[in-house]
């Protein structure tokens, strides 16, 4: 656990050498201008959180005040968390008490790479402070020891064995509590929390609520407490730390590539190979740039990986910026399935089919996933319905597997045509044609194949392109406004004819023959 207790008034003298303590920040709150931050300087001259503002400059003359701008802190804060995943693949941000300063690292299995709990501790605590934050950390066994312990103790590493005792010496403020929980303990005259232990549970339930047993419990370790990582969990991954900040691009790239090559040679161990796959870049000034590329096979190709980085690093354009530098890479693998190694002989060569899909992930790489689609098969008879555009990285060859392939032209029109049919008997083959005023005369014809219509779609929208899920904050994707299904339409007699030219067509006839009434016939698509 990491505590900053005044990270907000911190983080701005950074990144404004202008700012000068004692620093205050105030938002309007129940209707007056209140403090909601304030840095050490400040702390030691008599303010605190909750003051009025009139007040503390009365206190303090000399008081630098601005005003809290709370979501760019919040979104800074989030940034600063994901920074610390160069430490533990696992960190949080906690918001039980306030909305930013308290960090929850999982260091399970990981202390070991900085020679142990209280050496990572010591280096984690000195390079923050060097940063220029007031900081206090503990490592413990639970997540609420950690975080009263860091916040009412000095720095330090509780044992297992030592957390009971260290936990009675707190004060009850140290279970996160509520306001008028703490002040209803106060009055019963439980001041710290080995006081409020041996207390009988169920009057404790009674008065103050479920949740305060619920922290005690989870303080204690019988009831277990769970993070939630801000980054999701990469199990596998390769990374490289740099004793100069790196800034240029080719420089990231040629780093990703010795990258995926252990990452490659791990997966092919394990008999594994992954479709997604996470560039974290760590800056020197505590921020994160992450890049995810995505595979429509299964892969652990080392440089099949490196180019659809490198494809995506150039939509980047201006985007990339290095800051005062890089100081660590971390390239990770998510959605790992099995993947068997295949021998090849002395002169064989990858599939087409490989290597279509690899140049489908560089083009959706560079491009963008909506720019590069493929044809996806449809379960429905009728022609315009029995296909739809999906992004090319979650189709796969397999969905053209098992499917039957009728006579079906290659170009089929946006809607069907109508055209002027005349034939030798009115349910005969068609012996000429006019369509957009020009007049074809029929040499060959074959048919019909009789499509009935498919009552149980009524009402359904044609649905060309899977449109991707917007992100928060963004205009929901373009749909094109394509007609409904109509049921009443009946069935199509369809016609492959060739004219003299040769020109081949795919017609079709709508409803059934009647002398008063007679069908109409469409032209719906072209052959080769």
């Amino acid at each position: 656990m990491l505590f900053l207790p005044s990270w907000p008034t911190d983080y701005l003298k950074r990144h404004d050498g202008g700012l000068k303590g004692p620093l205050v920040l105030y938002e309007a709150i129940k209707g007056g201008l209140r403090l909601a931050a304030v840095d050490a300087e400040a702390s030691r001259r008599g303010l605190s959180v909750g003051q009025n503002l009139a007040d503390a400059r009365a206190m303090v003359p000399e008081l630098t005040v601005r005003e809290m701008d709370r979501p760019q802190l919040e979104a800074a804060f989030a940034d600063f968390a994901d920074w610390h995943s160069n430490a533990s693949p696992l960190v949080a941000a906690m918001s039980d008490v306030s909305t930013f300063g308290d960090l929850v690292l999982d260091i399970t299995g990981v202390a070991h790479l900085f020679g142990g709990e209280r050496p990572m501790l010591r280096l984690l605590l000195t390079r923050l402070r060097d940063l220029g934050y007031t900081v206090a950390g503990a490592i413990a066994p639970t997540i609420g020891a950690a975080w009263g312990v860091s916040h009412f103790a000095r720095s330090q590493v509780v044992e297992a064995a030592d957390l009971e005792t260290v936990l009675d010496a707190l004060p009850v403020h140290a279970l996160r509590l509520e306001p008028a929980q703490i002040a209803g303990l106060s009055q019963m005259g439980l001041t710290t929390i080995g006081q409020l232990r041996p207390r009988e549970r169920k009057p404790l339930q009674t008065r103050f609520g479920i949740s305060l047993l619920q922290r005690l419990d989870q303080a204690y370790g019988h009831i277990e407490e769970r993070m939630v990582p801000r980054l999701p969990l990469a199990e596998r991954y390769a990374e490289r730390r740099f004793a100069d900040p790196i800034g240029l691009m080719d420089d990231v790239l040629m780093t990703c590539h010795d990258l995926a090559i252990q990452l490659g040679i791990r997966l092919e161990a394990e008999g594994q190979g992954g479709q997604a796959f996470h560039l974290f870049l760590y800056r020197v000034d505590h921020k994160v740039m992450a890049l995810s590329v995505n595979s429509a096979r299964l892969t652990r190709d080392p440089e099949h990986i490196t180019k659809l980085f490198s494809n995506r690093s150039e939509r980047l354009e201006g985007e990339y910026d290095a800051g005062f530098g890089i100081d660590m890479i971390r390239l990770a693998v998510s959605s790992v399935s099995e993947l068997d190694a295949v021998q090849l002989g002395a002169f064989s060569h990858r599939g087409v089919a490989e290597d279509l899909d690899q140049l489908n992930d560089r083009m959706s790489s560079r491009l963008g996933t909506m720019a590069v689609l493929r044809t996806q098969l449809v379960a429905s008879h009728i022609p315009e319905q029995a296909a739809r555009l999906v992004p090319a990285l979650v189709a796969s060859n397999e969905d053209r597997a098992g499917w039957p392939t009728p006579l079906r032209p290659l170009r089929l029109l946006p809607m069907p045509e109508r055209v002027a049919i005349n034939a030798e008997v009115p349910e005969g083959l068609p012996a000429s044609m006019i369509w957009r005023r020009d007049s074809y005369k029929i040499e060959k014809a074959s048919g019909p194949e009789r499509l009935g219509a498919e009552w149980w779609r009524s009402g359904q929208r044609l649905q060309l392109v899977v449109p991707e899920t917007p992100k928060k904050g963004e205009a929901p994707p373009y749909i094109p406004n394509l007609p409904q299904f109509d049921p009443e339409a009946g069935t199509r007699d369809y016609y492959v004819v060739e004219d003299e030219s040769g020109r081949r067509f795919w017609i079709f006839r709508q409803g059934f023959y009647t002398a008063e009434n007679p069908p109409p016939w469409y032209l719906h698509g072209f052959f080769p």
